[in-house]
């Protein structure tokens, strides 16, 4: 077994919210990188000279209130003052060797577009919807079959899949607040609750979720360590359009309990120690 290990990367969900992030360059490629960066709640730094920003990129710096944007070239070391991150996307590859060096030197993330070598991290092919996250990666040495795969797996994926994932992190801060606690007994009887409840339910029930419901399932199940069905709690089961095709929810239901579970586990494991 440990000799198939290797040669992969750690995937990760990076928390770049409120952090600050420089890049450098506008084109077409540096577009995709904002829009992955915005969408992470982060502060965007762009210098590029007005004559490269891409049409896309020019519209991200008029619509958004987080975004700085210079009209020029890199400067050199002082642009990268208090930056978390850094992604280059220019053609010029001298110059983008040069600002990875400066970036490792001030131990700065950085990824370099086109140039493995030079990226600290990779940018995979993305699936989002909601809170919903999806990622595909070859590690750097084939986009356009990480875009392949994404699209086949993208149309497999049930349409209300991150209205679902909404509805049961709603449930799972209201029974964090009914049952408050990290760890012991408790917070494995709420891991476990919740993991039932993601594999009892479809994936169309759970988007129905409401408040109402949700109190009437936290009432009736949790409190009784039991899972009420969808009309026990006053939902209605909508019937899938006919020929509607896709996964089954049953089968992303069980992934949907283990993220739920594991999420849990993980806020014990990442307490901090009093």
């Amino acid at each position: 077994m440990a000799s198939d290990l290797g040669g992969g990367s750690l995937l990760l969900a990076w928390q770049l919210k409120n952090k600050r992030v420089l890049i450098v360059g506008g084109g077409d490629v540096a577009s995709g990188r904002i829009e992955s960066v915005l969408v992470a709640d982060a502060f965007i730094t762009i210098i590029c000279p007005a004559s490269g920003l891409h049409p896309l990129t020019r519209k991200y710096i008029d619509s958004s209130d987080r975004i700085t944007y210079h009209d020029r070239l890199f400067a050199g070391s002082e642009d990268l003052v208090d930056v978390d991150m850094v992604l280059t996307a220019v053609d010029d590859v001298e110059k983008s060797r040069e600002i990875c060096d400066m970036c490792r030197a001030l131990r700065i993330p950085v990824n370099v577009a086109d140039i493995p070598p030079s990226c600290d991290f990779y940018f995979g092919s993305q699936i989002r919807d909601g809170p919903l996250q999806i990622m595909i990666s070859t590690n750097g040495q084939s986009p356009k079959l990480a875009n392949i795969i994404r699209k086949r797996i993208e149309r497999s994926l049930p349409a209300n899949a991150g209205d679902a994932i909404e509805k049961v992190g709603e449930l799972r801060s209201q029974l964090k607040e009914r049952a408050p606690g990290v760890g012991g007994d408790l917070g494995k009887r709420r891991m476990r609750w919740m993991i039932d409840v993601c594999t009892s339910w479809e994936m169309d029930e759970l988007a129905l979720l409401d408040d109402e419901m949700m109190q009437k399932l936290l009432d009736e199940g949790w409190e009784n360590n039991l899972v009420p069905k969808l009309e026990e709690v006053g939902g209605k089961r909508v019937q899938a359009p006919a020929g509607s095709g896709g996964f089954s929810s049953q089968l992303l239901l069980p992934a949907i309990g283990f993220i739920a579970g594991a999420t849990s586990m993980a806020l014990v494991l990442l307490a901090p120690r009093r």
